[in-house]
């Protein structure tokens, strides 16, 4: 069987990077997209901080340019979920079902996925004022009233940020108190431009082509009321896309891949790259930069082991 210089695990804005750049050295990757290929870019409307397009780019179609691109330089496709993975065998074995592939190397970029509320409204409007980013579409919302979704430090760092621009935040929380860090709370419920509804539940975003607002349930109570809105944000967490690499691979407490030298993982030859190490920054453009040094560790790596064979 056929062992492949480079396989890669997941598409977003660093799979499809590290396989542009793998691409252009000649090592023709296999790129393994998932049945969603793309990643949450495929959820998101116009981009407007994405280097190169003034005029913003639709977030799918910013992922059907870089696949476009990956391609043109002998990146290779299959658009189905991997199953399994043996690392500690070599060459690397993956598995796509009942298929088995093999490669020296493999680069991991199987991204993290939102946390959502899991209303059919909800996933009706996303894209349309239902957002799972708050500093990637906050800007959009400028001079709107906005609801922010979640307790934690993400939910906190969102409001701030949407508050640079919107008119009105409103933090919808189900208990009583946050579980955010003091001093990201101290700073929220000092702000004049945000407001908190403790207690409380998002029981349906309101809206037809456009978010219009948010039926809230008391959870006390129970009763319900409407609250206008421009904006929707889900705050309430990620999940990293490790399930499979759980026993084969080290993950921290929350299921992300552990690296060293921002790409290097525990196993030699073994990298990762963009929201699957990345709980912090999430951005296309920063998953697209570690997509690009992953890939410019595999060159490294697979030129060591040419070596060693000479």
């Amino acid at each position: 069987m056929k062992t492949e210089n480079l396989i890669i695990i997941g598409s977003g804005p660093a799979g499809y990077t590290a396989a542009l750049y793998a691409s252009r050295e000649g090592f023709e990757p296999l790129l393994i997209s998932g049945f969603n290929r793309g990643g949450q870019l495929m959820l998101t409307g116009i981009i407007d901080n994405y280097p190169g397009f003034p005029e913003g780019i639709d977030g799918p179609k910013l992922m059907e340019l870089m696949r476009a691109q990956a391609a043109r330089f002998g990146t290779r496709f299959i658009d189905d979920d991997v199953t399994d993975i043996d690392l500690k065998k070599r060459p690397f074995e993956v598995s796509v079902g009942d298929q088995r592939y093999h490669a020296e190397s493999v680069i991991i970029s199987t991204g993290a996925s939102a946390q959502w509320l899991g209303l059919e409204s909800e996933k009706r409007l996303i894209g349309r004022g239902v957002s799972s980013c708050g500093t990637c579409d906050g800007p959009l919302f400028k001079g709107k009233d906005v609801v922010v979704v979640g307790g934690g430090d993400t939910a906190m760092e969102d409001s701030l940020f949407i508050a640079k621009f919107a008119r009105s935040v409103t933090i919808i929380h189900r208990r009583d108190k946050f579980r955010a860090s003091k001093i990201m709370q101290d700073r929220v419920l000092s702000h004049e431009r945000i407001k908190v509804v403790w207690n409380s539940a998002v029981e349906e975003v309101l809206g037809t082509d456009r978010v219009t607002g948010a039926r809230i349930k008391d959870m006390i109570t129970g009763k319900s009321g409407e609250l206008k809105a421009d904006g929707l944000f889900v705050a309430i967490g990620h999940t990293p896309n490790t399930g499979f690499l759980k026993g084969k691979l080290e993950l921290d407490a929350r299921g992300y891949i552990v690296t060293n030298e921002e790409v290097k993982t525990e196993i030699e030859g073994v990298f990762a790259a963009g929201d699957v190490v990345d709980h912090v920054y999430r951005q296309a453009v920063s998953a697209a930069g570690s997509g690009a040094k992953a890939a410019l560790e595999v060159r490294a790596y697979l030129q060591r082991m040419s070596k060693k064979q000479a």
